[in-house]
């Protein structure tokens, strides 16, 4: 399918799902939102490697605190974040294609939709995460989900098998640059959104390399 009708599709798709504010649903009410249930495995990093991770990162204290700052700032623009992040996909077929109805070749809309209620609620996880054993086992589900073993069984998609590795933490760009002038919308100063894009690019890149962990040959990671 050429560059700009599966572009179309994908925009026809995505009109054609109603989303709820993602601030307004509450997390069981999110289908395949699994955080802190005890049916998810636990994580093979341990929440000691996870610090060690976000030494690396130079993720600190100050940057929880502006994330916890961004909440309140993107809670009722979720919809408006996750249009221009999907519009961002539909315009770049090397991830569109990561949609794909196997049978039509078209963007699966339900597929689509249902990924959208749960990323508008990445949004807001990302923002007050606690760093604890449950947002740890669900970063490994999450990687999971991008990998052969889990890929489209949670929302019953016939669609590409994997999500290829290597543009899992290429995201991290698109996804915090995008956001920038959505945290610059409420008045904070310029540097607080500074520090609050800041501190989503650590995070953002602090969680693909989390969802990378089933990519990785074992003893590697």
């Amino acid at each position: 399918m050429k560059r700009n009708s599966l572009a179309f599709a994908l925009i026809s798709a995505m009109s054609a799902v109603s989303v709820p504010h993602a601030a307004a649903q509450s997390a069981p009410a999110i289908p395949g939102y699994t955080m802190g249930q005890k049916s998810l495995a636990k994580a093979p990093y341990t929440l000691a490697e996870l610090e060690s991770l976000k030494k690396t990162l130079l993720f600190t204290d100050e940057d929880i605190r502006y994330l916890r700052m961004s909440k309140a700032i993107l809670a009722d623009q979720t919809e408006a974040v996750l249009d221009v992040w999907y519009g961002f996909v539909a315009s770049t077929p090397e991830l569109v294609v990561y949609f794909k109805n196997n049978k039509t070749g078209a963007p699966d809309g339900a597929y689509l939709g249902a990924v959208r209620k749960r990323f508008g609620q990445w949004i807001a996880d990302t923002a007050d995460a606690n760093y604890d054993q449950a947002w740890l086992d669900y970063q490994y589900e999450i990687g999971l989900r991008h990998t052969t073993p889990k890929k489209n069984k949670t929302d019953k998609a016939d669609s590409v098998p994997l999500v290829n590795f290597r543009y899992l933490s290429a995201l991290t760009i698109p996804v915090t640059t995008t956001l920038k002038p959505f945290l610059a919308k409420k008045g904070a100063s310029a540097a607080d959104v500074e520090k609050m894009h800041a501190a989503w690019v650590k995070s953002v890149l602090m969680q693909t390399i989390l969802w990378s962990y089933p990519y990785v040959r074992d003893g590697q990671f």
